[in-house]
């Protein structure tokens, strides 16, 4: 959609550089605490690892260990300051289409007053119980939600039968009140995906008790990172992500000190963990900085889960040929692991060996956008980085 003339001043101006060099240290912590891109390399990493492992033995403190890392996330990203709502999603629904097997919908709801979380719904034709849900985040590219590959998969799970959430990162795709590079990006995509997660929770055809999350490269992130704060994940897939050394090359990943204050140090291979003893599956590859995944960040992770003798709902499947993507070949195991933890119905679509994606039909970029000529961006909608930072009371 095109934001009217009026209020486009704000982009890419001379305002918003200074917004990013200035505001940034103004965050709790300071840009020494920042852990960013390739931190460490894979020796220190691993060193660094057996460091954290000598600071927990058994599920005691291991768990006092957790609580830390989790304290250390909701506060460096100041999670506290967002609002504290229930409800008040306002959903805007649109383009309703039935598929073979699936039904599309486009969708925008509330995250707080003013601002808006753009995506797409896909759920089963013709199911009338309660249904698993799946949030799919996504990665770095500027209209990934859009793509073939987030389409298939989204449709797939739905055929299967789980009621799938594709949402814009900020700033990409249709999310375009603010700019990716907004200072608080990483707390604003946490807080959306929560938003997400509520929403869906809200519905009455879905099953809170079966919630599934999966995204790759940035959209890996930001499925551990909620899985992590959020107990009501109850199965979680980060694609070609998670490793001992990279702590995220974006300022949505780790342009906040979620990762180090003080003396405390932890990385993305122990936010992972926090999801013990809940199902994970981590899709790793020799292409990217998950290339030793089989043999530092998923032994580290094993023995985590052993503290709660559920060894067996943590798995690791690499691919040492592949680079760094979710194609099929990772898609294919993360359908499999979710039909056997959320109990989805792999005979709905052919499992020969593995699942067939033929059936999906690829829709248009502009098919999937929630507004456009015929639906504006509500009138409330804030614009721009400056208007939503003194809005959450960042200065």
């Amino acid at each position: 959609m095109e934001i009217p003339n009026s209020r486009v001043p704000y982009i890419r101006n001379i305002g918003i550089y200074i917004l990013v060099l200035f505001a940034l240290p103004l965050l709790k912590g300071q840009n020494s605490e920042l852990c960013q891109g390739h931190y460490w390399t894979e020796d220190e990493a691993n060193i660094k690892m057996k460091e954290f492992a000598s600071t927990w033995d058994d599920l005691d403190s291991w768990e006092e260990r957790a609580m830390a890392i989790k304290e250390q996330l909701l506060s460096g990203m100041q999670f506290d300051k967002m609002p504290d709502i229930e409800g008040q999603f306002n959903p805007i629904i649109n383009n309703t289409r039935e598929m073979d097997g699936y039904i599309v919908e486009n969708i925008a709801i509330e995250s707080f007053p003013g601002f808006y979380i753009t995506g797409n719904i896909y759920r089963p034709v013709g199911n009338t119980d309660k249904m698993p849900a799946i949030l799919s985040p996504h990665g770095h590219m500027m209209d990934k939600r859009l793509k073939e590959d987030v389409q298939k998969r989204c449709a797939v799970l739905a055929k299967m039968g789980a009621i799938v959430f594709a949402y814009d990162m900020v700033g990409r795709g249709e999310s375009h009140q603010v700019d990716h590079r907004i200072p608080i990006s990483l707390l604003l995509q946490t807080y959306n995906s929560k938003r997400v997660l509520d929403y869906l929770l809200s519905r009455d055809d879905v099953d809170g008790t079966r919630v599934g999350m999966t995204g790759g490269s940035g959209g890996g992130t930001q499925t551990f990172i909620l899985t992590a704060i959020d107990d009501r994940i109850t199965a979680s897939a980060p694609v070609v992500q998670v490793s001992a050394h990279f702590f995220g090359g974006c300022i949505c990943e780790s342009g906040m000190p979620i990762h180090k204050s003080g003396s405390f140090q932890t990385n993305n291979v122990e936010v992972a963990a926090l999801c013990a003893p809940r199902p994970l599956l981590l899709i790793s590859n020799g292409g990217d900085w998950t290339i030793n995944t089989p043999r530092v960040e998923y032994p580290y992770i094993q023995r985590v889960y052993s503290l709660y003798n559920a060894e067996h709902k943590a798995s690791n499947v690499h691919l040492p040929a592949e680079k760094h993507d979710y194609g099929y070949t990772k898609r294919a195991p993360v359908y499999t692991f979710f039909a056997h933890h959320l109990d989805l119905n792999k005979g709905a679509v052919e499992f020969n060996p593995t699942v067939n994606e033929d059936f999906v039909e690829v829709l248009s970029m502009d098919d999937l956008k929630v507004f456009g000529p015929d639906y504006d961006l509500p009138e409330n909608a804030l614009i721009g980085d400056q208007e939503i930072m003194e809005h959450l009371g960042f200065k």
